[in-house]
């Protein structure tokens, strides 16, 4: 008997074509799936067409094999949620917001046939909240991906409590067909990543606030004394450090003040410096 080969849903759509939902979209097409991106207004929806192609074009220039104008036809942008009736799997990815993710939650779901499954990117937010927005919670499961998508192996798979039995399962072949390799959590503040993740980085910029050392001496502590492959404060630029202050202060709301955000944080968003995004956080970015 031949083994089974995961797959990805035949169409996937994607709320939010910023650089989230673009790498989620970019990922999918190129493993087979019709990507449907709806975004808010038709500019933005232009904006996260080009940010795919160019991704695209940049994994066949690194060896990807496939034609650019076949993954780009299986690719609709739009400006309206009824652009997703007829796909199995819609994935939110707008900003980390609760208000902003029930909203958009509630609109997705009143547009899908009623076996349909609704994913949420939230890296934070514990899915019974974004739940009590849907009359089928049960269809409901988080896939956190990881930022830049494309190069991240990892995805976070979230079941919420009333999540229906089947989808964790399905969610790891979708995961497996993407070429990323899943893990499980239970539904709780911050997940296993964001908690973990947080945790560090925030004992990291306190560090700096102390003067304890550098932020470039900190990071080679953890890269080279652990391992990890960026250390904190360089992967804090590169994910946003207004994105790391949405998630500590979510995360002090629900689990205490340990995770309450240090001032040098919060100084460094209000003056603009987010990292990577803005030319400046804990490092320079000149690109």
């Amino acid at each position: 008997m031949s083994a089974h080969i995961p797959h990805t849903p035949a169409r996937v759509g994607v709320l939010g074509g910023g650089r989230m939902g673009s790498g989620i979209a970019h990922a999918f097409l190129l493993a087979g799936s019709d990507v449907t991106v709806v975004e808010r207004d038709q500019d933005a929806a232009s904006a996260a067409e080009a940010r795919i192609a160019e991704s695209v074009d940049r994994s066949l220039s690194r060896g990807f094999d496939g034609n650019a104008a076949e993954l780009r036809s299986r690719l609709t942008v739009a400006t309206d949620a009824a652009a997703f009736g007829l796909h199995g799997l819609v994935i939110e990815a707008v900003p980390e917001d609760l208000d902003l993710k029930v909203e958009a939650l509630a609109r997705v779901e009143a547009q899908l046939a009623s076996d349909a499954v609704i994913a949420s990117n939230t890296s934070s937010i514990p899915l019974a909240r974004l739940a009590e927005a849907l009359e089928r919670p049960e269809r409901l499961i988080g896939l956190h991906f990881f930022n830049p998508v494309p190069a991240s192996a990892l995805v976070e798979i979230v079941v919420g409590a009333q999540t229906s039995g089947e989808l964790p399962a399905m969610a790891r072949g979708w995961v497996e067909a993407l070429g990323k390799t899943p893990i499980t959590v239970a539904d709780s503040p911050g997940f296993a990543s964001s908690r973990l993740g947080v945790a560090i980085a925030l004992e990291a910029i306190r560090m700096v606030e102390d003067g304890v050392a550098s932020a470039a001496d900190i990071d080679l502590a953890m890269e080279l004394g652990y391992r990890h492959p960026t250390g904190p404060l360089k992967t804090t630029d590169i994910v946003g450090l207004d994105v790391r202050l949405g998630i500590a202060e979510q995360l002090e709301r629900e689990l205490g003040p340990r995770f309450a955000p240090p001032r040098l944080l919060r100084d460094m968003v209000a003056e603009g410096h987010l990292g990577r995004k803005s030319g400046r956080g804990f490092y320079e970015w000149n690109d």
